[in-house]
């Protein structure tokens, strides 16, 4: 089955009220605010709280870590023996996960572990130890624990893979499948992808029982992002235009893509030589550093902050109000998903990709 959903003619048929779900958590839920869910929250939710498989296609910022955070929860608060796995591409969206999760079960007395590359072992060992009932992470980290015998998977009955196209973008397939292969025969999976090709159809098709796609069009781009482009000349007019725009009143808070880690580091340092309040992240970095950065920028202590497309993938700040493309992207898809970072909560947004002339 396919339920297909047009973003902008959407009509939510429920509340967060109505969902039949544990009673903490959705108080958990209410006190966060969250009142109508979005499309794809208002279809996925109940069908993972049936236990039925679920495919996902949406882009990240439609909310789909709390389209599947309520039924894993709801099933892990009703069923002792329930465990369940969420696997992200990077550390930056595992953690934001890992946040999500514990928002919405504050008080509910359940334990995770956060299991990523670029942090001690130590920590990772001792959580797990304490036989944690949610397991969330970066593929790599969790092939590792496993292939060390200090993780076992084999009870495990619930699996969330979130942005499938970019973990196999990004080379991690053959983990993917080992892990999926440790997992509980008789489970319950959520898979989120924003494209459905073959190589992601395939890995699905393989995993699951009878899955039911929700897909979410919102279009290829943000209809709330304003586009346009910069012309330069040199590097120093390029520069330079950059300045201008940055000074510009209506220009808040701002993420600058460039292509490189050494490029990003550089402008980044141009900008703050230039008085800018600018952070940077990238793989480069450790993760306590990025971490860092993008406390900085959600709170504002920066406004600007320079990034590379892996490092800047699952970001979510909810005030971005422009993108710019210093270095073109490499294809349409990491174009689509850096602009959709402005113009997020109903608000128009700006994504401005310079180009020499």
């Amino acid at each position: 089955a396919v339920v297909t959903l047009e973003v902008d003619q959407y009509v939510p048929t429920h509340k967060f009220a109505d969902f039949e779900v544990n009673d903490l958590l959705k108080q958990n839920i209410i006190n966060k605010g969250y009142e109508t869910p979005s499309p794809i929250q208002d279809q996925t939710i109940p069908l993972g709280l049936e236990g039925k498989d679920v495919i996902g296609i949406a882009n990240t910022g439609t909310g789909k870590t709390a389209a599947f955070a309520l039924p894993v929860l709801h099933k892990l608060m009703n069923n002792q023996h329930s465990k369940a796995l969420i696997i992200a591409p990077t550390r930056e969206l595992a953690q934001q996960i890992e946040e999500e999760f514990r928002s919405i079960a504050k008080g509910s007395g359940l334990s995770g572990v956060l299991l990523i590359g670029g942090t001690p072992m130590g920590p990772q060992l001792r959580d797990l130890r304490s036989k944690p009932r949610v397991v969330i992470g970066t593929p790599g980290r969790i092939k590792d624990h496993l292939e060390r015998g200090t993780l076992h998977l084999n009870t495990f009955d619930q699996v969330v893979l979130d942005e499938v196209d970019r973990m196999l973008d990004m080379g991690f397939l053959p983990d993917v499948r080992f892990i999926l292969g440790e997992l509980k025969e008789d489970r319950q999976s959520f898979f989120f992808s924003a494209t459905m090709d073959a190589p992601v159809r395939t890995l699905i098709q393989t995993f699951s029982k009878d899955p039911v796609m929700v897909s979410v069009k919102t279009g290829d781009t943000s209809d709330n992002v304003d586009q346009n482009v910069v012309h330069y000349t040199s590097k120093e007019d390029k520069i330079e235009k950059l300045h201008d725009v940055l000074l510009k009143d209506e220009v808040e808070k701002v993420i600058i893509f460039d292509e490189t880690q050494r490029n990003v580091e550089r402008l980044m340092q141009e900008l703050v030589s230039r008085g800018f309040a600018t952070d940077a992240i990238h793989g480069g970095k450790s993760q306590g550093q990025r971490q860092r950065a993008l406390k900085r920028f959600k709170e504002t202590e920066i406004d600007i902050l320079v990034a590379t497309d892996v490092a800047a993938r699952g970001i979510d700040v909810k005030d971005i109000t422009h993108v710019i493309n210093y270095a073109i992207p490499q294809t349409y898809e990491d174009y689509t998903h850096r602009v959709g970072r402005a113009g997020r909560a109903g608000k128009t947004g700006h994504a401005l990709t310079f180009i020499v002339k």
